[in-house]
């Protein structure tokens, strides 16, 4: 009786304790939760309770599982305790993960509530990514470390590893060399503020919007949703356009080939109608000039300025539109042409006489055939 009642004390008792330690714990960040909504950070740790209630019941039966006497031998237990301490690694691991992301994404959360200045606060943004996915690599590679320490063959392999580092650490960098270079201009990027999540951005003639930055790789969705992956290196060794940098308002321009009888003033006029009545507008600045002529059109330039790249795309193509609408309605001699005859109703008595038009080689010959006939008749 003793034999079955010892591993469920031992094993049961575990498995109870932790789920009441963890429930009482998730209660307890609940109600702090409530009581304090203007800090996230209560919310988000009650996501470590799995890893938690893991690693607590893990480590409570490997420090009393020899007491169930379960089996007899010692290297049944020396196994039991090798799959329990990694476990345990495992799930201190994923928890530390969790703890860190928590505290990371609270602190930019009370930042951008707290902040009104958008660049800023997608700058802190990338920063704080940035650092969250440093913290969980090294804590990775911290694990992996300690969870090959646990087996005697990698702990030899460890030692000659050591002591060959000088030259294994010039052949890594020679074959890492591209990935440490992302890596580093991963960390360049994040705390040079070039570029930051939600910038609006032109690479290699694509216009899109940073959605993601990591260590390695930095993905740009275009406008028609596709996701364009790059090496963050790109962004510290090649130029690119950046719109956002410096604030998100932009000026944007709108070329129109006319033809030079085109009501300038009229036209200058009925832009502003259709700024006054466009959401896009935010009100700064607007023009209309000609900026350039050929011998059979002009060019006029429309200017006007927009809150971000979204409105100022959408602000462009209603000008277009509407301004095309309205020279084709109202003043349609105004829209380029190419002329092949004189322009009904046009006073051409200014143009030279012309004599009769020049006789084709049949004519010609036609004409002397009948004259010969005629001749001969009266002959």
């Amino acid at each position: 009786m003793e034999d079955v009642l010892r591993p469920l004390i031992v094993i049961g008792g575990s498995v109870t304790l932790t789920v009441v330690v963890g429930w009482v714990v998730d209660r307890l960040l609940n109600k702090t939760d409530q009581r304090h909504p203007e800090t996230p950070l209560w919310g988000l740790l009650r996501r470590c309770r799995y890893p938690f209630q893991v690693a607590m019941c893990t480590g409570l039966i490997h420090g009393s599982y020899r007491e169930t006497q379960l089996l007899d031998k010692d290297s049944h237990w020396d196994a039991i305790g090798l799959v329990l301490t990694l476990i345990f690694i495992v799930m201190v691991a994923w928890l530390a993960v969790r703890i860190s992301a928590a505290v990371i994404e609270s602190s930019y959360a009370r930042y951008a509530t707290g902040r009104r200045d958008p660049a800023r606060a997608r700058r802190v943004r990338t920063q704080l990514t940035l650092i969250q996915r440093v913290v969980a690599a090294v804590v990775g590679v911290v694990s992996a470390s300690v969870v090959l320490l646990q087996f005697p063959a990698m702990q030899a392999f460890g030692t000659s590893m050591l002591a060959s580092a000088g030259v294994l650490g010039i052949v890594a960098g020679i074959a890492a060399q591209s990935t440490l270079g992302n890596l580093f201009a991963g960390l360049q990027i994040a705390f040079g503020d070039t570029v930051r999540i939600g910038d609006t951005v032109v690479v290699e003639g694509e216009w899109g919007t940073v959605d993601e930055i990591t260590l390695t790789y930095l993905v740009v969705r275009t406008w028609d949703e596709r996701m364009i992956t790059m090496p963050v290196s790109y962004f510290t060794s090649k130029p690119f356009e950046n719109w956002s940098r410096g604030g998100a308002q932009m000026t944007g321009t709108v070329f129109f080939q006319l033809d030079h009888a085109v009501p300038v003033e009229k036209m200058r006029e009925r832009l502003r109608v259709v700024l006054d009545d466009c959401q896009a507008w935010d009100g700064r600045a607007w023009n209309l000039l000609v900026t350039d002529t050929t011998p059979s059109t002009v060019e006029v330039r429309a200017l006007a300025t927009a809150r971000n790249a979204d409105d100022l795309w959408t602000l462009r193509c209603e000008i277009r539109e509407r301004l095309l609408t309205w020279l084709r309605d109202e003043h349609p001699y105004a829209l380029p042409r190419i002329l092949t005859a004189p322009a009904p109703g046009r006073d051409t008595g200014h143009l030279p006489a012309q004599g009769p038009a020049p006789q084709s080689p049949g004519d010609v010959l036609g004409a002397a055939g009948a004259a010969g006939a005629a001749g001969a008749a009266s002959s």
